[in-house]
């Protein structure tokens, strides 16, 4: 039983974050959907520096040059357009849901 609660905790751990990554001036996944309190990664991977910016200024990440990440997590539902500062033509969305 006990581990059982162990295995479904650490399934909960899992799903309790996302990933996008950032490459070739694209955010990958364009449109992320995930529930209230997840903590969402962005990783660039890509040789450019990049910014991650909400545009109704909810978050903003400084410059990620290669490889480095930026984590924000989602308290509140609702959709989540963001841009890159320095490349204005790369968007997304994060779709938080309750």
């Amino acid at each position: 039983m006990a581990g059982a609660v162990m295995a479904l905790q650490a399934h909960a751990a899992q799903d309790s974050g996302a990933t996008i990554t950032i490459d070739n001036f694209t955010f990958a996944p364009a449109e992320l959907r995930v529930p209230i309190g997840t903590v969402v990664t962005w990783v660039n991977r890509d040789d450019t520096p990049h910014t991650v910016v909400d545009s109704h200024q909810a978050f903003r990440a400084k410059a990620l040059d290669t490889d480095d990440s930026y984590s924000f997590t989602f308290m509140t539902a609702g959709e989540f357009d963001y841009f890159c500062s320095l490349h204005p033509f790369m968007t997304a969305k994060v779709v938080v849901t309750p």
